[in-house]
């Protein structure tokens, strides 16, 4: 059983001890344990050429086009069998890092893309993925910041694990936290939060959420977007229902067969996958046409992007 701790913070700062205090606890429990702070690393950002999801649905696996240490650390997490990320809160959500991570990850490493690209291998047509990326793995999170500002960063965490369909078993916040080494409540939180996850890691199938309930009774999250006609959406999973208040608390409520349409559902994502599909399909006899072209090439001739001189 191996734990991988993965610190977005400033080296050696409250980021990177909460990491290694919670895989201490982790290492109790008997796991193997490895620690990464992502600014060691050479990760680019993504520029959405989509030429990782082209690639899977034209049977020629899923590779990327960017040449840094992403796939190193890609193999790092699909060795793990559970993976801890402790990321600092930027403007009420994760740092831009963790984005870029999250950002690499989907459509790439979805897990409707990979059981379709598989299925596709077992048809006789394409290459399939590494098989690796269907293992199941347990992850928590710990977002950590300087003051109360941290709204959304919970939902930015729930939005990295759906991608590969990872089983969150916590999804922690600690808020007013500059000092955080020296807060011993906190430092015991992050211990139990490694413990849980190592427990979790060593029964991967029968592994449960352990975190803040929420509001949403499907992903936990509390972040939801209220639309017209009285619909709201969660932000996270993107079930449909109705928010009703009981008391002082709130309820979420959807019908029974929004869950087949959930983002983090394999119904919910083959859904997805299709209107990817359709959606491309048309896009490309939408760029073929001359308005498209007459255009795109007005767009361009009209003004130069700027550039700072080298």
């Amino acid at each position: 059983m191996k734990v991988l701790g993965i610190s977005c913070g400033t080296r050696n700062g409250g980021n990177d001890g909460m990491c290694r205090e919670a895989l201490i606890a982790a290492a109790e429990q008997g796991a193997e344990v490895e620690f990464i702070n992502v600014f060691d690393l050479d990760i680019k950002h993504c520029t959405g050429c989509t030429a990782c999801v082209q690639s899977i649905f034209s049977g020629k696996g899923n590779p990327c086009v960017l040449k840094d240490d992403f796939d190193w650390l890609l193999d790092k997490m699909y060795d793990a069998d559970g993976i801890l990320f402790s990321v600092p809160i930027f403007e009420k959500g994760a740092a831009g890092i963790f984005r870029t991570i999250t950002d690499r990850f989907g459509p790439r490493m979805d897990r409707g893309h990979s059981i379709i690209s598989m299925k596709m291998k077992e048809d006789g047509f394409g290459k399939g993925v590494d098989p690796r990326f269907l293992q199941d793995k347990v992850v928590s999170f710990m977002g950590v910041g300087g003051s109360d500002w941290m709204t959304r960063i919970q939902c930015d965490f729930i939005n990295m694990a759906l991608t590969p369909m990872w089983k969150i078993i916590d999804n922690e916040v600690f808020y007013w936290s500059l000092g955080i080494l020296a807060d011993d409540e906190k430092i015991a939180a992050a211990h139990n939060i490694g413990t849980r996850l190592a427990l979790a890691a060593k029964d991967i199938e029968h592994a449960e959420y352990q975190g803040d309930p929420g509001v949403c009774p499907h992903c936990h999250s509390r972040n939801f977007h209220f639309g017209k006609d009285g619909v709201v959406v969660c932000a996270a999973c993107g079930i449909r229902g109705r928010m009703l208040i009981d008391g002082d608390t709130y309820r979420f409520e959807f019908p029974e067969e929004q869950l087949e349409h959930a983002h983090d559902t394999i119904p919910g994502k083959f859904i997805h996958a299709n209107d990817i599909k359709e959606n491309n399909e048309r896009a490309m006899g939408l760029k073929m046409s001359d308005k498209y072209k007459e255009r795109n090439q007005m767009y361009k001739d009209f003004i130069k992007g700027s550039k700072p001189e080298k």
